[in-house]
This record gives C-alpha cells, sequence and structure tokens, in this order.
C-alpha cells in the first residue's frame, strides 16, 4: 500500500515521503482500517516538526484523523467487517495512507448524515469543541462566545458548537476571505484582526462588559488581548499555540478580574474518563443529523497532495478542514 513517512523530523515538504509499505496487521484490541477521508489537522505539522506532546519513533505515518472501512480486527475486538467508522489512528500507522490502525477505544460509529469527507472532520475539533464548550467553559445560551482563528479548522468548529448552544459569537480571523467564511457560518460579529484591533471591538459590542467564554487556539497575542476583553467570571479555553507562541498570564490580572484560565486537552480522556468521549460523539452525531454542525470541507485532495497541503496548513493559509482522500 502507499503511506506518506517522516523519516526524520522538521517541515513537511522536507521530511514527508510517500511509500510503498505492507499493509500493517492489528494487534491485540485493534483494528484496520481502509482509509475513505483523512482530514488534515495542525498537529499533524507539528508531528513532522517534532513538536507535538506525541512523538512516534521514526519512520512513522502522520494523520491523526480518519473515517474508514473496517477490513480486519484483532483479538477481543467487537467490530464488523465494512463498518464505517471514525477516530483517531494509533501511531506510527496513522490515517495519511490506504490503511491505518486503530485502537478499538478510539473507533466511533460514522454518522450516516455526513459524507466520508465531512465524517473525518468531526471527530478532533468538534470533540474538542464540545468538551471546551459544554464541559470546561460551561457556556450557556444568551452568554457571548469570543472565537479566535474563526475560520480555521478548530475554530469553523466552535462557532457552529457556540450558535447551537445559544450563544452570542464573535469571529476572529485575518482577512477578507476568512471573514466572509466565518459569517456564512452563524458568526454574530466578525472581527478581522488585520483591519481592526480585537479588543477594542469586543467592548463596544459587548457595551463594555466583554466576552463570557472565549475560545483561544492561537496563543500569544490572542490570548494577551483575551485577557483585557474577558468579562466579569468569564472562562478562557486555552486549545492550543497555532501562533507558535505560549504565554505565561500575570496570574495577579485573573485575580484582579476574577476570570478563569480553563486548559483543555481533550485526548486527555482517554486516559482518565473515556466515556466522556462517548457522550460527546453521541451529541455530536445528533447535532449532525439535526443540521446544526457541518464541517466544513474547504478542499478535498487526493494522496498526493498531502505535502502542499500540510505546508498551507502550518502558514495558515487554510480555512476550513483541509481532507485527504486515498
Amino acid at each position: 500500500m502507499r503511506a506518506w513517512q517522516v523519516g526524520r523530523l522538521g517541515e513537511p515538504a522536507d521530511v514527508l515521503s510517500l511509500v510503498d509499505v505492507p499493509e500493517p496487521q492489528p494487534g491485540p484490541g485493534q483494528l484496520a482500517v481502509r482509509v475513505r477521508a483523512s482530514a488534515l489537522n495542525f498537529p499533524d505539522v507539528l508531528l513532522c516538526r517534532g513538536h507535538y506532546q506525541v512523538r512516534p519513533p521514526l519512520p512513522f505515518t502522520p494523520g491523526l484523523e480518519v473515517c474508514g472501512e473496517v477490513v480486519a480486527v484483532g483479538p477481543g475486538v467487537d467490530r464488523r467487517l465494512g463498518e464505517r467508522i471514525i477516530g483517531t489512528p494509533a501511531m506510527p500507522h496513522g490515517g495519511l495512507a490506504e490503511v491505518a490502525i486503530l485502537d478499538a477505544v478510539d473507533a466511533f460509529d460514522a454518522p450516516e448524515s455526513l459524507s466520508d469527507a465531512e465524517a473525518a472532520a468531526l471527530h478532533i475539533a468538534y470533540q474538542t469543541g464540545f468538551v471546551a464548550l459544554h464541559r470546561r467553559g460551561q457556556l450557556k445560551a444568551g452568554e457571548t462566545l469570543l472565537i479566535h482563528a474563526a475560520a480555521g479548522g478548530v475554530g469553523s468548529a466552535a462557532v457552529q458548537l457556540g450558535k447551537a448552544a445559544g450563544a452570542r459569537v464573535i469571529a476572529v480571523v485575518g482577512g477578507p476571505a476568512k471573514a466572509e467564511v466565518a459569517r456564512q457560518l452563524g458568526a454574530d460579529l466578525v472581527i478581522d484582526r488585520r483591519e481592526q484591533e480585537f479588543v477594542a471591538a469586543v467592548k463596544e459590542a459587548t457595551g463594555g462588559r466583554g466576552a463570557d467564554v472565549v475560545y483561544d487556539p492561537v496563543g500569544g497575542d490572542a490570548y494577551a488581548g483575551s485577557a483585557h476583553c474577558v468579562a466579569f467570571e468569564g472562562r478562557i479555553l486555552v486549545i492550543g499555540f497555532a501562533g507558535g507562541a505560549i504565554q505565561a498570564p500575570p496570574l495577579n490580572h485573573a485575580l484582579l478580574k476574577n476570570y478563569s484560565i480553563v486548559g483543555v486537552h481533550w485526548g486527555l480522556y482517554r486516559q482518565v474518563d473515556p466515556a466522556v468521549l462517548g457522550e460527546s460523539h453521541r451529541a455530536l452525531t445528533g447535532l449532525a443529523a439535526s443540521g446544526a454542525v457541518r464541517p466544513l470541507v474547504s478542499e478535498v485532495l487526493p494522496l498526493d497532495g498531502v505535502v502542499e497541503a500540510l505546508t498551507r496548513l502550518g502558514a495558515g493559509d487554510t480555512v476550513g478542514r483541509v481532507v485527504i482522500t486515498p
């Protein structure tokens, strides 16, 4: 089969090779899937660079999110051949290949209401958003939700989930094309950070109160500004650091303004409380069936398009989700 492999660490264009390798076989508690679609994530770029919290042994195949058809099961796995599932592959046999390996606990039934490409894009970003907004952020209907990088894969999911929860959504984006995407997703107010200073815009839109919940997958300056426009008893959700800078927040500021800084590590629930993931998947399947959420798939590319797509993703030049179909 064909698979992209990282043989050394660096930028995707420098370290990825498309090679022919034997099809991997599932071990105990695992299953193999014929990949029908693999959604690209910023952590795939970080994996190539060696900057992700997980560092698989070299060589490995990246690709953290797939929709696939079960073609083999290992001992102890209660899955039928031919089932359509979504989930997170087990490294080193990631989703940027024709066949991937998943631990059975990381495989979920693919929503019937979504195409393969949409289903592949539902898992990580939407589970992260659902857990962040509802479990960690305690978002309530009528509250104001500020979302950074709102036209990207993670942010676009948060916009839809925020609207589904009854929140007023303020979307921060970079550039007019991304602003239009955020409007189409349903954001109530869109701020182009290249044209206006988002802190002042948020304060003006909220009558000086600020945002009740901030969804921040960017970090750095985005976080620093958010601390100045978060509401009394607001919650800043730390999703990631796509901007490259990891902030060191002054805790006296959080004390004086009475807001919470809330970490969101979605993958940790697999180890600590896996039932949360099952509950979130059932809720997301229902939201997808009702039409309340639908992943924004901006591009569907063949396996040969991985390097170019990951390069653009790493540079912040994509909107929504880019999906690979082997």
